[in-house]
This record gives C-alpha cells, sequence and structure tokens, in this order.
C-alpha cells in the first residue's frame, strides 16, 4: 500500500481537488497501512518534496494512531513553516495521555511554537495556543 500512497501524494491537484476530496483518498490509504508500510514511510517521509510532505501531514489527524504521531514529529525537523504549522496542526488531535507523553518528550516543539507565536498571522496564533493548552492540561 506504501507505493500507491506515495505515487497518489506525488501526483498533481489542484487545491480544491486535494482539500476537497484528495486528502481523504489518503487517509483512507494510510487505514490499509501495514507495520511495514509505516517503516517506509518513516523511513523516507524527510527526503520527500516540501509539497508532498505537506500534503502528509495534512492526512495524519488519526488520533488513535501512534503510527501517525510519530511521523509528524519526525516532519516537525523542518525549516518550512508551513508544514511545521500543518504539523502542529495535526498534533491538537492527539490528546490521549500517551500522545500527550510522547510530545511532552520534545520540548524543542513546545519551544519552537512559542518564539513563532508573536510572529504570526491570527489564525496560525490560535493554531499554535490551542495546541499549547491541548498539550499541557
Amino acid at each position: 500500500m506504501f507505493t500507491e500512497f506515495n505515487d497518489y501524494l506525488s501526483g498533481y491537484f489542484t487545491d480544491d481537488y486535494w482539500y476537497d476530496e484528495g486528502f481523504s483518498i489518503a487517509q483512507d490509504m494510510l487505514l490499509q497501512f501495514t507495520p511495514l508500510d509505516w517503516g517506509k514511510l518513516s523511513n523516507c517521509a524527510l527526503n520527500k518534496p516540501i509539497e508532498w510532505q505537506r500534503k502528509l501531514a495534512y492526512c495524519l489527524h488519526n488520533e488513535s494512531n501512534m503510527n501517525e504521531l510519530n511521523v509528524l514529529l519526525t516532519l516537525l525537523d523542518t525549516d518550512d513553516e508551513e508544514l511545521f504549522e500543518l504539523c502542529v496542526d495535526a498534533l491538537r488531535s492527539f490528546t490521549s495521555t500517551e500522545g500527550k507523553k510522547l510530545i511532552l518528550k520534545n520540548p524543542s516543539i513546545q519551544q519552537r511554537v512559542y518564539k513563532l507565536i508573536p510572529h504570526s498571522g491570527d489564525a496560525t496564533k490560535k493554531v499554535y495556543e490551542e495546541f499549547l493548552k491541548k498539550i499541557q492540561s
């Protein structure tokens, strides 16, 4: 399934298509992933083009899937502000005790969010503030 998923994310999508339908198809593919598929995804995600990584981050919101959380934590190691914001936005859904513990083991995430808040637009600022609130509760 990883190969099909990789090919799908590598394709061209208009923004309308991606946000209306494309991402949900990709999410359905992720539901069919085996542990081997998750391993392949984890090993190659940072080597993919930034647009591919952004699409991936946008798909990762299954709060009960620790594989998704681990991939998001990997993707946070980026200089791309849009990818970082997408990852933080997705992390807001990982509110289980186990998920919070994994996120809190990486204090650099919160530090970076605190640094970015004063320089962010209103919508991004709200995403960051809500992330901090949820993770610290």
